[in-house]
């Protein structure tokens, strides 16, 4: 059973992020994506300020979001990195598994991670981070270097939408069409 306290809201300010984007999204009739909750058991709740300051976890969570992009089916984890090197303890194994049976089901899956000190995110797809994460299970680095990645992968903030992830989503599923 896991605890929760403050420290787990290091990632509000990308999820503030993508949730404004999913909103422009679906105001442009793009993909209808929604945040999944975690089921949380408070333990300590500050009455004063009226927020919680301990829980429990109910469950493993699977991803941060969930839904469809012009028919397809997606689902994704958003994660921040402050240096240039990001440490898979920071992926779950149960998010590999679900992420791996999403796809199973034809699905989408990826993760967005913003590299805050670049001000850059990477649009990270399952094929790739399943190469990183079997590496690390086979006695390799546990972690992967920006260098590491595919730099067409990479986007920025622009055209009015705060975390533009269907441009690097689109790109994705083109690459999948080239290689059957």
């Amino acid at each position: 059973m896991s605890t929760w306290n403050t420290r787990g809201l290091r990632g509000s300010t990308l999820e503030d992020m993508i949730n404004r984007t999913n909103e422009r999204y679906r105001e442009k009739g793009l993909a209808l994506i929604q945040k999944v909750p975690t089921p949380i058991t408070p333990i300590k709740i500050d009455k004063e300020h009226r927020h919680i300051t301990l829980a429990y976890f109910e469950q493993k969570s699977t991803v941060d979001y969930i839904g469809a992009v012009q028919g397809i089916p997606i689902c994704f984890d958003a994660k921040e990195c402050h240096i240039s090197t990001f440490p898979l303890q920071n992926v779950h194994a149960h998010q590999v598994e679900f992420m791996k049976d999403f796809e199973k089901q034809g699905g989408k899956a990826f993760l967005i991670i913003h590299y805050t000190s670049e001000q850059k995110f990477y649009y990270l797809h399952l094929r790739q981070l399943l190469l990183f994460w079997k590496r690390a299970q086979e006695g390799g680095r546990k972690s992967f270097r920006m260098e590491e990645l595919d730099p067409a992968y990479f986007f920025e903030t622009g055209k009015g939408i705060l975390v533009p992830y269907l441009e690097p989503l689109s790109l994705d599923l083109e690459s999948e069409v080239d290689n059957s």
